[in-house]
């Protein structure tokens, strides 16, 4: 497959490129810090047409593809993972569905606001009781009249301190026994009465990026705001996070990235035993490592991304992409610390934030164990 960028692809990555030195990672320690992403960076990002990349023109996006949002948020996490991520979790897991599953009515009500930024998305389908087994999620959605009434709780929801839309997924078959086959998806807005943000959760990586739990208690939602069919939303959900994982895959191919520019520039200006660290073999070697599995891992998830696009089959490139890319991450992390030394493990240098941030990529959008079990499913077929 051939990844020959066109100039406009070309142009879409220098962007935001550009934009992640100038404007992201000059910031990035203090958005660890506090915890916080400052709103002018995500209006900024609304501006360069990043918050809605996947939105068509016609309702005021940039109407490109995923392939395009893959670029961006690889450069983007390279200077943040907390501001990546935020970004793509708006694109690949709010505006996407809508998009893709939405009617007519509903892309014109929800897809101007997430383009704009004015709203900001979040996805909901985590549970205490469903993590990676999705389908056992307990949140119920009885239909009374045009209104379904939510009650339960979601947790881990990224994005869900700032996020205005939320893609709750919630069961509406009263049988749990039908598992995946009762399962719906709905557009719910933060000021529904009922429905509440929890607190964010304390991390120990993405710190910049808000995770909060939802708190739903006869939160009544219109009908009109069931995304596709009722008790279709798992559907709805799997197709979403095959491209949440072209996403992780993404932002982890920008923690290694980081990862190996930070120790490329440590081994030339670190001296030891009277000569520069870079001139002994054991760091050429960790470099070397990192530099070849970074190039593995982009081509796997671009290839993901492109087949996204295409519409074709990608479950499988989609798991393998963030498997390989986020172990290589954590792996990068790891030896990035190493070739700094002691001074590695100090928040002097950033490879002690690439570290704390590059952990998550192995659990969310699916464990590295469930990357694996869809891999197999899809190669025993």
């Amino acid at each position: 497959m051939d990844f020959h960028l066109s100039d406009e692809e070309s142009l879409i990555r220098q962007t935001a490129r550009d934009f992640a030195d100038r404007e992201v990672k000059p910031v990035a320690a203090e958005v660890d810090d506090k915890e916080d992403i400052p709103t002018a960076i995500i209006q900024k990002m609304a501006e360069l047409g990043f918050m809605g990349m996947l939105i068509p023109e016609k309702y005021g996006g940039a109407g490109l593809n995923v392939f395009s949002l893959t670029l961006a948020a690889m450069e983007l996490n390279r200077a943040s993972a907390s501001v990546g991520i935020t970004m793509s979790v708006h694109n690949s897991l709010v505006a996407s569905p809508i998009l893709h599953f939405g009617n007519d009515e509903q892309k014109q009500r929800f897809l101007p606001r997430l383009a704009s930024a004015e709203a900001i998305g979040a996805y909901a389908l985590t549970e205490a009781g469903a993590g990676s087994d999705a389908a056992a999620l307990s949140t119920a959605a009885p239909r009374d009249g045009g209104d379904y009434i939510l009650n339960g709780e979601k947790l881990f929801v990224t994005n869900g301190a700032i996020a205005d839309l939320f893609i709750v997924f919630v069961r509406t078959h009263p049988d749990r026994a039908v598992r995946a086959k009762g399962i719906s998806a709905f557009v719910v807005e933060r000021d529904t009465a009922g429905f509440t943000v929890g607190k964010k959760e304390k991390k120990m990586g993405i710190r910049g990026s808000s995770t909060v739990s939802l708190h739903f208690d006869d939160c009544r939602v219109p009908a009109a705001n069931l995304i596709g069919t009722e008790n279709g939303g798992f559907a709805v959900a799997m197709h979403t996070l095959d491209g949440g994982r072209v996403g992780v895959a993404a932002q982890s191919v920008g923690i290694a990235e980081a990862c190996l520019e930070s120790s490329l520039k440590y081994a030339k200006e670190r001296k030891q035993f009277g000569k520069f660290i870079g001139e002994f073999q054991a760091i050429q070697w960790k470099v070397a490592d990192m530099a070849t599995r970074l190039d593995a891992a982009r081509l796997l998830t671009l290839r993901a991304a492109r087949l996204r696009d295409e519409d074709a089959p990608h479950t499988k490139e989609a798991a393998m992409a963030k498997l390989f890319a986020s172990t290589l991450a954590n792996d990068a992390a790891t030896q990035a610390i190493q070739v700094h030394g002691g001074v590695g493990y100090t928040k002097e240098f950033p490879v002690e934030r690439f570290f704390r941030d590059a952990k998550i990529t192995e659990i969310y959008e699916g464990t590295t164990e469930v990357q694996k079990i869809v891999i197999a499913r899809e190669l025993l077929k």
